[in-house]
């Protein structure tokens, strides 16, 4: 006993004397000119190396004129490189001046930057931004190049506008339950073709039921009779002027997001093709075709979306001209800003984000994130549900395995991963037929039995069966 536990605190002082080894004797500057920067609604604090002006540290009011008097200070001490927390919305000026004027702007997370707790004052924070920042502590943000960051502010913009729109349009359907008038329960869509020329009708004063019942489209799925039967209410007068505000402000931003999507089309074509239509022309849509969403711009999005980026998104499954529009004002056609597909889907926050201490790992669950590119991944990943594609088939299996949830992440981490590929390569989009997905599944799953069971000393014996279409082996192990 004596001697087994003089071996194990042998070892264990070798394993400290490696740790010890390997522990650096100092940290190395790097960033020899870096400037540190707290900034806020109405001060930024800035601090700057030691030696470089009577004052290491200075406040500048959030005014342009102030803006530029810290640009002018920071050149004057001889800074090239500045780094800042993302706070807000408050970065976004003095960022954009910083870079104007040929400064290296770093923008890092603030849970990289935290801290010591009890000693938080705006001095100290930007003291510790700029010491960080000189030992190359800190990791910027990724932010696209300046025409995709434009085109991003158009499409979030237009996203704005249809939440605010949404609104009115509950707005409308509150107003007509309040006078018993069951549209919600004949139509699919109160702001449909039908639901509008009949809701219009009613605000310019039109009750008999029979007369709006005729402005039912052909394509409704229910007859005039059933219209006209809820149509039958009690038309008050304040409950008629809430629908035509409702209406009115629906009309409105219908025409705002018009008119936005005639913004992002203009800027759409300052943009380089990469790809000549005459030389590669557009492939054929995947899906039928099938007449434009109220949502959807009138444009030929897809065909301009295609030469942004060089390849057509929209063949992969689950995919559509809107989803691909977020996807690349999001992230942009760069991929050599990540240096992997595991750097790329890290930052969508579609990966398992490992907690792992004392050599457990604690919690694996994805991070909390507002990335709008993962939604609009997981958006189209909970959309092929009933899709007979391959990846239908998968999220179909993850979704039996693990639960909805999880089998709409797993789903949206395979999409990101192919649309990596598409765009890093610029490859077309080739789909695996549903048939030899399975059979690769299969073949996977057969070759984790069998590693299992050599794991156990067991061997396991593949014999063919007549239902070879459904499956095509069945597995028996033998001691």
């Amino acid at each position: 006993m004596k001697s087994t536990n003089s071996a194990s605190s042998e070892r264990a002082r070798k394993s400290a004397r490696a740790v010890k080894s390997a522990k650096p004797d100092s940290l190395e500057q790097i960033n020899l000119n870096a400037a540190g920067l707290d900034v806020g609604a109405t001060e930024i604090y800035t601090c700057v190396p030691q030696g470089r002006d009577e004052h290491s540290v200075r406040v500048f009011a959030t005014f342009t004129a102030d803006l530029q008097q810290l640009t002018d200070w920071l050149a004057n001490c001889g800074i090239t490189t500045v780094a800042m927390e993302s706070t807000g919305v408050y970065w976004i000026p003095i960022f954009q001046i910083l870079e104007a004027r040929g400064f290296d702007v770093v923008l890092v997370n603030a849970h990289q930057v935290k801290n010591v707790p009890g000693r938080k004052t705006d001095v100290l924070d930007c003291q510790w931004i700029q010491q960080l920042h000189t030992f190359g502590l800190l990791q910027a943000s990724f932010r696209p190049e300046n025409s995709i960051c434009v085109l991003r502010s158009f499409v979030r913009q237009r996203e704005m506008l249809l939440h605010y729109r949404a609104s009115h349009i509950q707005h409308i359907q509150k107003a007509l339950e309040q006078m018993n008038l069951k549209l919600n329960n004949v139509l699919s869509d109160v702001t449909g073709v039908t639901g509008l020329r009949i809701i219009r009708d009613i605000i310019a004063g039109v009750r008999d039921p029979e007369q709006l019942a005729k402005h039912r489209d052909w394509r409704c799925g229910k007859s005039q009779a059933e219209i006209a039967k809820s149509l039958c209410g009690d038309y008050r007068v304040e409950h008629v002027f809430a629908l035509q505000q409702a209406v009115e402000l629906y009309d409105v931003y219908t025409e705002k997001l018009q008119a936005c999507d005639l913004q992002i089309e203009q800027h759409f074509a300052t943009f380089s093709p990469q790809v000549d239509l005459n030389e590669q022309p557009l492939p054929p849509p995947k899906r039928r075709p099938c007449s434009p969403q109220k949502n959807q711009p009138k444009g030929d999005l897809r065909r301009v979306l295609y030469q942004l980026a060089g390849v057509d998104l929209t063949q992969v499954d689950g995919l559509d001209v809107l989803s691909v529009q977020v996807i690349l004002s999001e992230i942009g056609t760069d991929m050599s800003k990540w240096k992997t597909v595991k750097h790329f889907t890290s930052w969508l926050g579609l990966c398992p984000h490992n907690d792992k201490t004392g050599g457990k790992i604690k919690r694996v669950r994805t991070r909390k994130t507002d990335n709008r590119a993962n939604l609009a991944f997981r958006l189209a990943a909970a959309t092929l549900h009933h899709s007979k594609s391959a990846l239908g088939n998968f999220y179909r299996r993850m979704r039996s395995k693990l639960g909805a949830p999880k089998a709409v992440v797993a789903t949206a981490h395979r999409l990101a991963r192919i649309v990596y590929h598409m765009l890093k390569y610029r490859v077309a989009f080739t789909a695996v037929p549903p048939e030899q997905e399975n059979v690769q599944y299969r073949q996977r799953a057969l070759k984790q039995l069998q590693r299992k069971a050599q794991q156990l000393g067991a061997t396991l014996v593949l014999e063919r069966t007549a239902t070879a279409t459904t499956s095509p082996t069945e597995a028996t192990s033998e001691g």
